[in-house]
């Protein structure tokens, strides 16, 4: 289920692993799964049209379904339904993803989630037009860059006090402020809605806007599920720490699974690139031990968190996962090269978490560190 980098890669592993019977592909969108990262950087840059993934069907002998969505979940005859038909399954890999979040509002948002959304934006970002980013997120820092690039001018609404404050903190976040000089950014500001017009903020002011792009987060795609009993926690489909939902032979990958990991002792539930790369090919193996006793049980997958972010000429790289009550220390390093590092710690004093800006040399260390505290 689901038409990703996640469910690309279940269908590889389930081969890769010896599976030898039918698989059929379900996803919404009409497109081949392809990679979402290049969407907010090369796509809206416009160096790429297309970031479809190297997904061969015919020698995966896979039976892609796009454009034919999931639209309930009968686990009593293990069937997947459709608005066409009713598919029965042994397994069922669940990797149907998230949905934007937009705000209130009669007015045209866009987001940028699928490629569609992208070329989209792309063709809206001409100099001179008023581009009104709401949220100085990960998504809204990328946007923002690609608007400058383009010769927009751009404003941007922020409830926290700084870019990135709800996911690095304020501390970290107030480093970042100098990147957005060319921005009209307003921190400590709630959007009330979106009209005609353009963003009207709670305190009556009005940010004019030709476009509007919204990027306060998303929801994991669980609302296909209705009542089909699979338990949701943390928003999205609860899995153990080898993606399990308690079902047998049905797990959830990607953004729509909130996994249990024995490292933090907690759920989490990931949005990143690196976790729908490399949490199917143990989903895909309690799959087929569920089917099959016969097959090996698989490892856990509880690997250090990562994910990057291309902003304002920085790159930006974090490992790990911190809490808010953690301590963070804030560096920029003896090297020379100005880029700022981060490290949280928990009150124990053990590692939590690292960011490093420009500092792609000092990754491979810095999860490792992490991983031997886990």
């Amino acid at each position: 289920m689901g038409g990703g980098l996640a469910a690309a890669r279940a269908c590889a592993a389930l081969r890769r692993q010896g599976f030898a019977g039918r698989i059929t592909l379900l996803g919404a969108e009409p497109h081949p799964p392809y990679d979402r990262p290049p969407l907010s950087k090369d796509v809206l840059a416009g160096k790429r049209d297309s970031t479809a993934l190297p997904f061969d069907v015919a020698a995966l002998r896979v039976d892609a379904c796009p454009g034919e969505a999931a639209t309930g979940l009968d686990l009593a005859r293990r069937e997947v339904l459709t608005e066409r038909r009713r598919l029965p399954f042994d397994g069922l890999v669940i990797a149907t993803g998230a949905t934007p979040v937009t705000v209130p509002g009669d007015g045209e948002q866009l987001v940028l989630r699928t490629i569609d959304d992208a070329l989209a934006l792309r063709a809206r970002l001409l100099p001179g037009a008023r581009v009104v980013v709401v949220g100085a997120s990960w998504i809204g820092a990328e946007v923002a860059t690609a608007a400058l690039a383009a010769g927009c001018r751009v404003a941007c609404v922020e409830a926290g006090p700084a870019p990135l404050a709800r996911a690095l903190g304020e501390a970290v976040g107030r480093h970042l402020l100098p990147w957005w000089a060319e921005v009209d950014l307003r921190t400590g500001a709630l959007v009330d809605r979106v009209d005609r017009e353009g963003v009207r903020l709670a305190d009556g002011t009005l940010l004019p806007a030709d476009v509007v792009v919204t990027g306060v987060g998303v929801r994991p795609a669980v609302g296909w599920l209705g009542d089909s009993g699979l338990a949701v926690d943390g928003g999205g489909v609860a899995v153990d720490e080898r993606l399990r939902t308690g079902v047998p032979g049905v797990v959830a990958v990607g953004d729509v699974a909130s996994r249990w990991s024995p490292r933090l002792s907690r759920r989490i539930r990931l949005e990143h690139w690196d976790e729908a790369g490399t949490a199917p090919a143990v989903a895909a193996a309690a799959v087929l031990a569920d089917l099959d006793r016969d097959a090996p049980e698989p490892p856990a997958h509880d690997p250090v968190p990562y994910f990057w972010s291309d902003q304002f000429g920085h790159k930006l790289q974090y490992a790990g996962a911190h809490d808010a009550s953690d301590t963070v220390t804030v560096d920029f390093g003896q090297d020379g090269s100005g880029g700022l590092r981060a490290t949280w710690h928990d009150a124990a004093g053990r590692p939590t978490a690292w960011l490093g800006v420009d500092r792609a040399r000092e990754l491979v260390a810095a999860r490792r560190a992490l991983a031997q505290e886990g």
